[in-house]
């Protein structure tokens, strides 16, 4: 039940930018545009108060509660920045906005190294969801799986930072056609 909501979470998460987006550029209401987009964030509180009242009403604690609190945490952290991310690219095919910009070299070095804030940010996010279903769980021992997430958890965020390391040590390369052009 739990791996349905997320994913019908998701699927909404994606839809409400798109609508946002066609809304704002190609229907010319931006108002509207920004009112879908700030219901994203109300995906998210329906997939939690799904796995709190899942736990609550006595549900073992699986996977599915481990990917929610991820999601969630992931989804609070990186929201804005993909909105941002999708806005740049549907303004430059639909309303005539510069094309996205491709980093590489010390342009992306540092843009992996801001990355991190924002990992270490929903990492924390999903630890405190972990504990807040913890909390509310009537029998401890139905939730004793999700004490393994935090490792996962920790996994993330060294993945995070060994990718910033790996693009300090040996920078993105410029693609082949921006070296011929300069």
């Amino acid at each position: 039940m739990i791996y349905a909501i997320i994913i019908g979470c998701e699927i909404a998460f994606w839809v409400l930018i798109a609508a946002g987006l066609a809304a704002r550029y190609l229907l010319r209401r931006p108002r509207l545009g920004a009112v879908l987009l700030l219901l994203t964030p109300v995906v998210d509180l329906v997939l939690l108060a799904a796995a709190a009242i899942d736990l609550r009403g006595g549900g073992r604690a699986d996977f599915a509660h481990t990917l929610a609190a991820i999601y969630l945490g992931f989804s609070v952290a990186y929201g804005h920045r993909m909105v941002k991310w999708a806005d740049v690219r549907f303004a430059h095919r639909f309303a005539g906005g510069p094309a996205p910009v491709r980093l590489s070299g010390s342009a992306y070095t540092l843009k992996c190294w801001k990355d991190v804030p924002f990992t270490l940010l929903a990492v924390g996010i999903a630890a405190g969801l972990l504990w807040l279903l913890t909390a509310i769980a009537p029998d401890p021992a139905q939730v004793t799986a999700l004490g393994d997430t935090y490792r996962i958890l920790g996994i993330i965020l060294g993945i995070d930072v060994v990718w910033a390391i790996s693009y300090t040590v040996w920078p993105k390369k410029a693609p082949a056609e921006a070296v011929q052009r300069a």
